[in-house]
């Protein structure tokens, strides 16, 4: 079973945060989802990946074109991991089952520590997954640097 990273962000925009994990997983080798429940989230998302820094250029797309399976990362509203997946990125409190967990390499939930539900939302995703028996991290910035805290 892979470990479930929690990074609560209070500093980061999820745009930097995201595509900086997601370069990481990318350059190790590993096909991303990045899963969002809001399809308009994932058309902005879209935009800042595209317009980001070129030297850190991160290649993607989103789901629902003719090439979905050859995306290294793939930008997906969709609950269904695709089978060659390795690494799950959920945002905006999308939704992670333990199953999924179990069987990626890496599962990463980045959520707003500045925004009341969205805080409440990552603890009921952390319960929820740990009481299945998933292992869990939780990464805070609030130092200025990302810390493992649990």
């Amino acid at each position: 079973m892979g470990v479930v990273r929690f990074y609560h962000m209070t500093r980061s925009p999820v745009e930097a945060t995201l595509a900086r994990l997601a370069q990481r997983a990318y350059e190790a080798g590993l096909r991303v989802e990045i899963r969002a429940s809001d399809p308009a989230r994932l058309d902005w998302l879209d935009q800042k990946l595209w317009l980001g820094d070129e030297s850190g250029f991160l290649p993607h797309g989103q789901a629902g074109g003719p090439h979905d399976a050859l995306q290294p990362v793939l930008l997906t509203a969709s609950e269904t991991l695709a089978p060659d997946t390795q690494c799950l990125m959920a945002i905006d409190g999308a939704p992670v089952e333990a199953a999924e967990a179990a069987r990626l390499d890496r599962t990463f939930v980045l959520f707003d520590g500045n925004d009341p539900p969205a805080l409440d939302h990552a603890r009921g995703q952390w319960r929820m997954l740990t009481g299945a028996g998933a292992e869990a991290e939780y990464w805070s910035e609030d130092s200025g640097r990302w810390e493992r805290k649990a």
